[in-house]
């Protein structure tokens, strides 16, 4: 088993002023990979109408509790997706099965009959509306106007009687293997805002994360909140890895070596469980002791051959290893190189800001790390930053030393990217 992955660093030691900017930068990238007001509300009716759709429908009906979404909607943790060809979000919703549904549906053949019913209910559906449907293995996706997509997966309510969240645990079709897979969407959701929920130990600042509660919720469960959950700390910096990923796997021939988002997701939730509780000076410090450490929260194995087996449980289904994507030694040769790529664009774009290098230069950084969409937020928040300092006639460049800190706690969001 191999565990030493990566050396401990020295803390940095970025000014103050530097350290508030760089979140601020931060801020602006991650909203600008965010949903619009209007793309939120068509994601919003698109969720409701398909889960009301899927209610009523004849091949679940009876056996179908509820529809709700995961993943990185949920989470708040969305931005666009790798596919930089289409304009659309992708969001994930699971129709959730009552246990006695495992009677209807166990056996060899069960997994393939679940999935050939929500396939048919969503194909008249998909032709009602003029949408396209895509079957998979393991859900099915319809694709709205617009680029956005909905992956659609059947759940059946499976409760263990061990384990944490094993009350939501439940069990997942895979055609292919033609068996029933270990799942647990709404307990990784509850372990992911528990992650969240930890307030930051910052001893120069006064910065605290907000609690998230969980409502209990009918049917078609409404969305969360996205001021709610795109305002907490974590899941900014979820989005900071997804963004540096989508643009470090642009390529076509690169993108199947991409890590998965749940593989990174799942690993920042745990280095920040446990940087979180630490002594920072700041929200940077906090970022880099926690990408840096990220490598040391899977295990790897020495296999026979020389390969390597990696490993991480779901946290909320230990059966399932949310790794398995990343057995490949091209994917781990892929994930160590992007690994140490995101540390030196990280570390790049701050020595920029520490050293007063100028806008041109924090441009090209930024463009970089996080592709033209995060130099066009990063330029047009400096621009009118510029503009509003020139009003007050207060000038201010960006490489003056001079230039006043932004105070985050106070600074007003929208979160929804426009």
């Amino acid at each position: 088993m191999i565990r030493e992955l990566v050396k401990p660093l020295p803390q940095r030691r970025a000014s103050t002023q530097s350290s508030v900017r760089f979140f601020h930068l931060v801020d602006a990238i991650a909203q600008a990979h965010e949903p619009t007001e209007s793309q939120l509300a068509a994601l919003e009716r698109s969720y409701n109408s398909t889960g009301d759709f899927l209610s009523e429908c004849p091949e679940l009906s009876g056996q179908l509790v509820q529809i709700h979404s995961h993943g990185s909607r949920r989470l708040g943790t969305i931005v666009r997706p790798l596919d930089g060809s289409r304009e659309g979000f992708d969001i994930d919703l699971i129709a959730r099965l009552a246990p006695s549904a495992w009677r209807k549906y166990e056996g060899d053949r069960g997994a393939a009959l679940l999935l050939d019913h929500l396939h048919s209910a969503l194909s008249r559906y998909a032709s009602a509306h003029g949408l396209r449907l895509h079957r998979w293995e393991r859900c099915a996706t319809l694709e709205y106007a617009g680029g956005m997509c909905a992956d659609i997966a059947p759940v059946i309510d499976a409760p263990l009687l061990y384990g944490p969240y094993g009350e939501t645990h439940g069990l997942i079709p895979d055609r292919e293997r033609r068996l029933f897979n270990s799942t647990n969407p709404r307990g990784y959701a509850k372990h992911f805002d528990l992650a969240a929920m930890i307030s930051p130990n910052f001893h120069l600042s006064e910065i605290s994360t907000k609690a998230f509660d969980s409502a209990k919720r009918a049917d078609v469960v409404p969305l969360p909140d996205a001021q709610e959950v795109f305002g907490r700390l974590l899941c900014r910096l979820v989005q900071l890895l997804k963004l540096h990923r989508n643009v470090a796997f642009g390529s076509i021939k690169d993108k199947d070596l991409a890590p998965t988002s749940v593989f990174l997701t799942t690993l920042a939730a745990i280095a920040y469980t446990t940087e979180a509780p630490l002594p920072h000076a700041s929200p940077l410090e906090l970022l880099f002791d926690i990408v840096e450490r990220m490598p040391l929260h899977f295990v790897r194995r020495r296999l026979p051959d020389g390969s390597e087996e990696w490993e991480l449980p779901n946290p909320s289904a230990p059966t399932d290893n949310l790794a398995a994507s990343m057995n490949n030694s091209s994917r781990q040769a892929a994930f160590f190189e992007w690994h140490r790529r995101l540390l030196e664009d990280l570390k790049r774009i701050l020595d920029v800001i520490e050293n007063h290098q100028g806008m041109d230069l924090l441009l090209k950084a930024v463009q970089v790390a996080f592709g033209p969409k995060g130099f066009a937020a990063v330029q047009q928040m400096e621009i009118g930053r510029q503009e509003s300092s020139r009003q007050a006639g207060r000038a201010i460049l960006l490489a003056s030393p001079a230039a006043m800190p932004i105070s985050i706690a106070a600074r007003p969001h929208t979160f929804f990217g426009g």
